[in-house]
């Protein structure tokens, strides 16, 4: 049984964690568009560094991931009733739109550029630049705009690059790489991605 000390120390420590959780809740609710019922938990991030604007989250959506808009580029925006799973990093600096009652599983990795600049001098220029001073304020990782329509589920450890649109109820299974656009309804698996049947 517990000590009437160690309740004491537990309860504090409980109100520290609550009144932290708080403050991190108000620091991001400034970094960017928050509806109403939105719940960024305790594994969920946001590094906008852009305008506030750049990213927007719709009402009741769960934010478990890690949103992050690059200095020169980049938008995200999420719509409502969507779940975003631990460790998944939705990444832009272009453009994410993702449509309402979205569920993307843990581990999931967005991304709408190259993270890099393909030549190998630039790459390390860019490379030191953010380690040294943050996101370059111009560079080029070929951009490529990311549409997730409504009420698609995007299994754990799946991929989605660059340029693509997941259509509306589309399935994307556990570990899979999209490379290119995905139908309404159809379930996908696989690296390369193939679909293998329709749901409704």
């Amino acid at each position: 049984m517990k000590t009437f000390i160690q309740k004491v120390i537990y309860k504090l420590y409980y109100y520290f964690k609550r009144y932290i959780r708080q403050r991190e809740i108000l620091f991001y609710k400034n970094d960017a568009c928050l509806d109403e019922g939105t719940i960024i938990a305790a594994t969920g991030k946001i590094a906008n560094n852009r305008e506030k604007k750049a990213i927007k989250i719709g009402s009741k959506t769960i934010l478990n991931g890690e949103l992050v808009t690059f200095k020169h580029g980049g938008e995200i925006i999420i719509g409502d009733c969507c779940y975003i799973g631990p460790n998944t990093r939705i990444w832009s600096a272009k453009k994410i739109t993702i449509g309402n009652r979205v569920l993307i599983a843990h581990n999931v990795n967005i991304f709408d550029q190259n993270s890099h600049p393909m030549d190998s001098k630039e790459r390390h220029l860019d490379q030191m630049h953010i380690m040294e001073k943050g996101f370059q304020d111009f560079v080029d990782l070929n951009e490529k705009e990311i549409i997730i329509k409504d009420d698609a589920w995007i299994g754990f450890n799946a991929t989605i690059l660059k340029g693509v649109t997941i259509g509306k109820g589309a399935i994307i299974g556990a570990c899979t790489l999209i490379t290119q656009d995905v139908p309404d309804f159809a379930v996908v698996i696989g690296n390369p991605a193939k679909i293998i049947k329709y749901t409704t």
